[in-house]
């Protein structure tokens, strides 16, 4: 219980990692990249044979069991933000890990290797992805528009967010059993037996989320020891720090040969975020929307997974390509830059 509550409270896992003597901050930070990475092949392995016995795309169980493990991170952070009373942290972890899941994971593993464009799917949760962040905008500019002071997403918001959740997660199920004739074209990888498979996913993903948790304020502090500043800290290795697990899965899915699981991962991981992190922390407690918000990471956050939108509809010959890649990998690079250079509100995720 102890150790579920260091992972779980941001001020009591960064407590301990600061006390710790610098040989045992190395071991500790060797430990975590061990596990993340391990787990990370355990959680593709998984989530592969996972798919083969229950006659389903990959791409659906990499949007669906994948993007749940990987944003348990996020959602835990987010509502215990929002609880503790930094609703700011919380709106911010949902809506960076969103720009960095499609900004940094997808432009990145699309310039190091295209994946292919499943229309099937990409066409349904796509529109998901991309419509629960406009809702999110809309809800937002509606409560800047009504409000006597500060903006805020009610408790009411967060608990529509997660009915639609819901509403995805059954949809999607839907969506699954319809397409199982794409499971069937994808080469199989091997003959591991259904509880072996879940088994593997499961202990996979904890290990990338145990990983990740430890991984991110050890560095940071490993960083802090050797001089490097606070404000580049935070604009680097925090800004990111619960999209790890999405990474690693990424960059074990295309290493592995399985990109269309990075891809269902990062769509999903983005409807996720939306619908089940803000929504659950919503439901916390009421989020304040900073003037930040509207002028930077709302338009930062739309025109990435707009592009990504218009990418899909683009690419007839089936596969994504490399400049798209660079496209919106550079557009998250300039929205970091702009947030650095510019104060522009530091985001978690």
């Amino acid at each position: 219980m102890h150790f579920l509550y260091l992972l779980l409270d941001e001020h009591v896992l960064n407590r301990f990692v600061s006390g710790l003597p610098g040989v045992w901050l190395i071991a500790v930070l060797v430990c975590a990249i061990v596990v993340l990475l391990k787990g990370a092949n355990w959680a593709i392995d998984g989530a592969v044979s996972l798919a083969e016995r229950m006659q389903l795309p990959r791409i659906v169980i990499g949007a669906t069991i994948i993007s749940l493990g990987t944003t348990m991170p996020e959602m835990f952070v987010s509502t215990m933000a929002a609880w503790m009373g930094d609703p700011g942290l919380a709106l911010g972890n949902g809506v960076g890990s969103i720009i960095c899941d499609t900004g940094l994971i997808f432009g990145l593993m699309c310039i190091l290797n295209p994946p292919p464009v499943n229309r099937y799917i990409l066409n349904r949760t796509g529109w998901v992805q991309v419509g629960a962040a406009t809702l999110l905008v809309v809800l937002a500019l509606n409560a800047l528009a009504t409000s006597n002071g500060e903006p805020y997403l009610s408790r009411s918001i967060g608990v529509l967010f997660l009915y639609l959740l819901i509403c995805y997660l059954y949809i999607t199920y839907l969506w699954a059993k319809e397409g199982q004739s794409l499971a069937l074209e994808e080469k199989p990888a091997g003959g591991t037996t259904l509880v072996k498979a879940v088994l593997f996913t499961i202990g996979g993903l904890f290990g990338v989320i145990v990983g990740s948790r430890v991984l991110v304020p050890v560095a940071a502090e490993s960083a802090h020891r050797v001089g490097v500043p606070d404000d580049v800290i935070a604009a680097t290795l925090v800004a990111f720090g619960t999209s790890v697990p999405e990474l690693i899965t990424a960059i074990s899915a295309v290493r592995k040969g399985h990109p269309e699981i990075m891809i269902g991962n990062v769509v999903g991981a983005d409807v996720l975020n939306c619908l089940f992190v803000i929504g659950a922390a919503a439901v916390a407690k009421p989020l304040f929307i900073q003037t930040n918000f509207y002028l930077f990471h709302f338009p930062a956050m739309l025109i990435i997974l707009y592009s990504f939108r218009a990418f899909i509809f683009m690419n007839k010959d089936g596969r994504f390509k490399r400049w798209q890649g660079i496209w919106i990998l550079g557009v998250y690079l300039l929205y970091l830059f702009l947030q650095y250079t510019f104060n522009l509100g530091s985001l978690s995720g």
